[in-house]
C-alpha cells in the first residue's frame, strides 16, 4: 500500500521498490556497524532506522510497532534494579567473595562465571544475567591485571547457550512457546539435555581459545602480592538499600516464572517492579537513571526499526516461506532450518526473524504431511545459539558490549566474531546433530 512519503513523492513508492530499499538500508546500516573505526554503532543504527522512517520505507506508526517494547521495558526495568543494587554495594560484596573463592586463578574465574551465568540464564532471561555478571567480572579482572574483554565475551557466549534450555531463558524461546503453544516443561524435556552437552563443548572451545591467546595466564606472578589483593577486599555497603533491592529483585524473578499465568509480559513486570523499588528506596532518581545504559537502548531502537523495514516490506516472510518450501520431512528440516536460523540470527536480531518463522511454521503445519514439532526445536536451537555469531546477534551481546564500553573496555565487532564464530559453529553442529539423532534414531 502506498503512503505519502519522500519515496512516493519521487514516484518510488511501489511495494517492490520499498522491498529493495529496505534491504539496501539494512545492508548499509550493517556495514556502518561493522566499520566501527569510522562509525560508532549507536548513531549508525539510529541513522539507519530513522532514515527508513524519513524516506518512507516504514511509517512512523509502523516504526513504533517494530520496536520490541517487551525487550525495551525488560532492559530498562532490570537496569534500574541493577543500578540500585550497585548503589547498595551488593556487587562489590559479590566481587570480593568471588575473588576469595577463586583465589585469583584466571581459569577458575572463567569457569566459575561462565557456568554460573549459563545456569542463571536458563532461569532468568540472559539479559538480566549479563547485567549482573559483567560488572563483577570486569571489577575482578581489572584488579588481577587481566584483559576484561575476553572474559566478558566468554560470559556472553555462555549466557546465550544456557538461555537456550528453557522457555524464559532467551526471547526467541518465549516467542516460540507463545506462538507454537509449548509449555515450560516442553522446553526442559526437548532442549535442556541437548543444551547441557552443548554447553560443555562450548566451554571447552572458548577456554582453549583463551588459553592459546594467553588470556588465562596470571599477570600477577608473586603469590604474596596476589594473596594481598585477594585479602584486601574491603567493601562499603548500605544494608537497608541492599535488602530492599534484593527483595524487589527476588519478587521480580518469581513473577517472571508466573508471567504466563498472570498474562503479563516480562518487560511489564520488570519496569513495574523497578518503579516500586525507586519509590520504596527513596534514592535520587537522577543518580539511579544515570546508570541505565541509554546508549544500548538507543542502539536497539534504531536496529529494531531497520529490521522492521525488512519485516514490513515482506522480506522475512519471503525468506521464511522459501525455507519452508524446501523442507520435505522433519529429519531433513532440522538440518535445513537449524543452520539457516543460526546464520540469520547472527546477522539480524533474532526476535523478528523468529516471529516471522514461527507464523510460517503454524501455517506449514496445516498442510504438512508430517509432525512439524522437530522444526520448532531446530528453530529454537538455531536462533538462540546463532546469536553468538556477532555482537548484534542477541540482546545480551549488545548489553554486555555497552557495559564494557562504559567501563572503558570497548568490544570490537571483529574481536567478538573471532571468539563467537568457532563456538557458534561447534555448538550449532552438536545441538542440531543431537536433535537429529533424537528423532532419526528414537523418533521422539
Amino acid at each position: 500500500m502506498e503512503h505519502h512519503s519522500i519515496l512516493s513523492m519521487l514516484g518510488l513508492g511501489s511495494k517492490e521498490i520499498i522491498y529493495w530499499v529496505s534491504i539496501v538500508l539494512f545492508i548499509g546500516t550493517y556495514a556502518m556497524i561493522i566499520l566501527e573505526k569510522f562509525f560508532h554503532r549507536v548513531p549508525a543504527a539510529l541513522f539507519g532506522g530513522l532514515l527508513a522512517v524519513f524516506i518512507g520505507v516504514v511509517t512512523p506508526e509502523a516504526a513504533w510497532e517494530s520496536i520490541d517494547h517487551n525487550t525495551m521495558f525488560l532492559l530498562i526495568g532490570m537496569m534500574i534494579i541493577v543500578s540500585v543494587l550497585i548503589e547498595s554495594g551488593f556487587f562489590s560484596i559479590l566481587s570480593a567473595t568471588a575473588l576469595k573463592l577463586t583465589k585469583g586463578n584466571p581459569l577458575k574465574i572463567l569457569l566459575t562465571f561462565t557456568t554460573l551465568t549459563a545456569v542463571l540464564s536458563a532461569f532468568l532471561d540472559n539479559v538480566t544475567t549479563v547485567l549482573f555478571m559483567v560488572p563483577i567480572l570486569i571489577s575482578i579482572t581489572v584488579k588481577l591485571k587481566l584483559k576484561p574483554v575476553p572474559y566478558v565475551i566468554a560470559v556472553v557466549l555462555a549466557s546465550n547457550i544456557g538461555g537456550t534450555a528453557t522457555l524464559i531463558g532467551d526471547p526467541p524461546n518465549i516467542i516460540i512457546g507463545s506462538i507454537g503453544g509449548f509449555t515450560f516443561m516442553d522446553f526442559i524435556v526437548n532442549l535442556a539435555p541437548i543444551v547441557i552437552v552443548t554447553l560443555l563443548l562450548g566451554t571447552i572451545v572458548f577456554t582453549y581459545m583463551m588459553k592459546i591467546k594467553g588470556d588465562l595466564e596470571p599477570k600477577i606472578k608473586d603469590e604474596e602480592e596476589l594473596k594481598k589483593i585477594v585479602e584486601a577486599q574491603r567493601v562499603e555497603f548500605d544494608i537497608v538499600l541492599m535488602r530492599k533491592g534484593l527483595i524487589v529483585f527476588g519478587i521480580t524473578i518469581i513473577l517472571f516464572f508466573l508471567h504466563h499465568l498472570l498474562h503479563l509480559e516480562a518487560g511489564t513486570i520488570a519496569l513495574f517492579m523497578a518503579s516500586v523499588l525507586m519509590l520504596w528506596a527513596k534514592e535520587n532518581p537522577e543518580r539511579i537513571l544515570e546508570r541505565v545504559e541509554w546508549t544500548t537502548l538507543m542502539f536497539f531502537l534504531g536496529l529494531f526499526i531497520v529490521i522492521g523495514g525488512l519485516e514490513h516490506s515482506g522480506v522475512f516472510e519471503d525468506v521464511a516461506h522459501m525455507v519452508a518450501g524446501v523442507i520435505k520431512d522433519p529429519i531433513v528440516g532440522i538440518l535445513i532450518l537449524g543452520p539457516f536460523a543460526a546464520v540469520i540470527s547472527g546477522i539480524v536480531d533474532n526476535i523478528p526473524f523468529t516471529m516471522a518463522m514461527s507464523y510460517v511454521l503454524v501455517d506449514f503445519a496445516k498442510t504438512a504431511t508430517f509432525d512439524v514439532e522437530p522444526l520448532w526445536w531446530a528453530l529454537a536451537l538455531g536462533a538462540c545459539l546463532g546469536g553468538n555469531l556477532t555482537i548484534i546477534g542477541a540482546s545480551a551481546n549488545v548489553v554486555a558490549a555497552g557495559l564494557a564500553e562504559r567501563e572503558g573496555y570497548p568490544i570490537k565487532f571483529f574481536d567478538f566474531v573471532k571468539a563467537g564464530t568457532p563456538v557458534t559453529i561447534v555448538t550449532v553442529i552438536v545441538a542440531l546433530g543431537l536433535l537429529w539423532l533424537k528423532y532419526y534414531i528414537f523418533g521422539v
